[in-house]
């Protein structure tokens, strides 16, 4: 089944420039190619700025292994309003929720999986509460916290390659290294390859640069 992913933004707008955050848009990009070509990774509650700029990026990233993309200024309960999208359809991955997402879950129950904006806080504050109160049913990924484009890609390994989530192969708080002397630990469980962390393309560039500009006075 092709299935949408729908990530309702809640991350702040850059203060100087109005868009998103350059961590925010490694991410997204990242999103798609987890998500792979047969999916549709719709991201919701965008301010204009954040649209075009998101919109202008991803049309130089067209590729058969990336999934389409849509930018919306609508949230998703509009979004699904206009697509006719009922609420049992739409699945909320909510780390509160008592069922785990199951290989099972592809059996047409649902349509389209929601994520509530950006989920990689440390220490987590419950986002996904906002979405909650409107009733969508709900599975979680399992006890540790993830970043939103690792939460989406386990969420396609397991209901699109039907891989169960304790098959899945993780590192949690893995240590990412610059040099011999800078690494930075991250908070959260990722995906693995071997006993690497699966980050976005530029990600460890990025974190890198961040650090550095930590230092700076």
């Amino acid at each position: 089944m092709n299935f949408s992913y729908v990530i309702e933004h809640m991350e702040e707008d850059e203060d100087t420039t109005k868009a998103i955050p350059p961590w925010v848009e490694l991410e997204y990009a990242h999103m798609r190619m987890l998500a792979g070509p047969d999916a549709h990774v719709q991201f919701t509650s965008l301010s204009q700025s954040s649209c075009n700029f998101l919109n202008s990026a991803f049309a130089s990233t067209s590729g058969r292994s990336l999934s389409k993309f849509s930018c919306h200024r609508d949230g998703v309960l509009d979004l699904m309003k206009k697509a006719g999208m009922p609420l049992e359809k739409v699945c909320l991955l909510d780390p509160k929720a008592e069922k785990e997402l199951s290989p099972e879950d592809d059996d047409g129950r649902f349509q389209w999986f929601l994520f509530g904006g950006i989920l990689g806080d440390d220490p987590p504050r419950d986002r996904t509460a906002e979405l909650r109160v409107r009733g969508f049913p709900t599975r979680h990924l399992g006890p540790v916290q993830m970043t939103t484009d690792t939460a989406l890609g386990v969420t396609k390994l397991v209901v699109n390659d039907h891989i169960p989530l304790n098959k899945i192969p993780y590192v949690d708080h893995p240590t990412i290294k610059f040099n011999a002397k800078e690494s930075v630990e991250m908070p959260f469980r990722y995906i693995a390859d071997g006993n690497e962390p699966i980050l976005p393309p530029g990600m460890k560039k990025h974190l890198h640069e961040d650090m550095n500009k930590s230092f700076d006075f």
